[in-house]
């Protein structure tokens, strides 16, 4: 089979041979395959998120000095079934898989390893257990972003924004407009986005945001209609006291038992919730010096150097500092449904598609924020530029 094949940073077409499906996997055709930004950090970083990964107890990830067919946002057809699979699915029915499989050696990640070729190839390899049909005939273009939305809604999980809750989203590339497309799913009240470039702030409208901002003229902390937001330590204080003034004016009811319900019924100052999408050095700390009191931070970027910000002022500010990273199986499935569903639209994300001969172009090209932002490689596409 045909391949893009990664060797030190360097993109070539190559015949590879023919993939065998193991006990429990399964083979796919592949339609369509997402670059991912996992893809294009692992092609410049790979032996320090190869570093990074061991720390943390998997130590398959990628080297730079090993060939590897990159590719884990994919959609594809029933090809071949495997030893010991309940064989649920007709060859040719369209499927997304979570890109993970179990080798002779371990689980690997698919297309992050080498020990498991991914998608930019005309087949890979996946696990049974963890594949579902696509439905309603999504088409094969908005299935292949299954995956990158799931990590989006992942993270729109974790920030538990609410229905009518604000949300600002700091940095609009794809996982930046993935997290405001299911935020609007989500029912999030405002939506605010921020970015620097014009074409993502306006892709960000695309995806459903309310309020889009360009940081070197606007902040986006005030930028959306303010609601019980605490601006500063002495503004916290003031109310504080300007509560208890109130509360201990009644009579004869326990202050304490109404500011109880006041916390249980979400009556009590509190700020946005806020997702770093951008994972650049200094951002974090950007935006804990700038945001709200009592603000929620979830961070989706992936920032791969290292990074500092303050702590005391986090404290100060009650900033709830959380992380976000993939997704389980059942988000993977309810992500499927929602864009099945059309509760979700990711058209806008897609800017281009090319063929294999087309890889290393498309990753050129997704360094300029102005052109792209998710780029589709189809395998049977003779197409070299996006």
């Amino acid at each position: 089979m045909k391949a893009a094949v990664c060797t030190r940073g360097q993109f070539h077409v190559d015949e590879r041979p023919a993939l065998v499906p193991g006990p429990g996997q399964v083979l796919l055709d592949v339609l369509r395959c997402g670059i991912c930004g996992s893809d294009l950090h692992a092609r410049v970083h790979c032996d320090d998120v190869a570093d990074l990964s061991a720390e943390a107890g998997y130590s398959g990830f990628m080297r730079s000095d090993q060939s590897v067919v990159l590719g884990h946002e994919f959609c594809g057809t029933v090809a071949e079934y495997g030893p010991d699979c309940r064989k649920r699915w007709k060859v040719g029915t369209p499927v997304v898989a979570l890109p993970i499989v179990r080798q002779s050696k371990g689980v690997e990640l698919t297309g992050l390893s080498e020990a498991a070729p991914g998608g930019y190839a005309e087949q890979v390899l996946v696990q049974e257990s963890l594949t579902m049909d696509v439905p309603n005939g999504l088409s094969a273009e908005h299935a292949a972003l299954t995956e990158p939305m799931a990590v989006a809604w992942h993270a729109v999980r974790k920030g538990q924004v609410g229905r009518g809750g604000t949300a600002i989203v700091i940095g609009c590339g794809p996982i930046g407009l993935a997290v405001i497309s299911m935020l609007k799913a989500s029912g999030a009240g405002t939506i605010v986005a921020s970015d620097f470039s014009p074409s993502r702030r306006r892709l960000a409208t695309e995806c459903g945001a309310d309020v889009v901002v360009d940081p070197a003229a606007e902040s986006p902390w005030t930028a959306y209609p303010q609601g019980r937001e605490i601006r500063n330590a002495s503004e916290l204080l003031d109310v504080a006291v300007g509560a208890m003034d109130k509360l201990r004016y009644l009579p004869k009811v326990p202050w304490w038992h109404l500011m109880r319900i006041a916390e249980t019924v979400g009556a009590t100052p509190s700020g946005p919730v806020i997702f770093e999408c951008v994972g650049m050095p200094g951002v974090i700390e950007n935006i804990i010096s700038g945001a709200p009191l009592r603000s929620r931070v979830v961070v989706a970027g992936v920032c791969m150097q290292a990074d500092t910000f303050r702590p005391a002022m986090a404290i100060n500010k009650e900033i709830d500092l959380r992380f976000a990273f993939g997704y389980d199986p059942r988000e993977f499935r309810e992500t499927l449904h929602m864009l099945a569903d059309g509760k979700v639209n990711p058209a806008p994300l897609i800017t281009g598609t090319v063929g294999l001969d087309g890889v290393s172009n498309a990753f050129d090209a997704l360094g300029d924020p102005e052109v792209h932002a998710k780029i589709l490689i189809d395998p049977q596409s003779s197409a070299v530029t996006p």
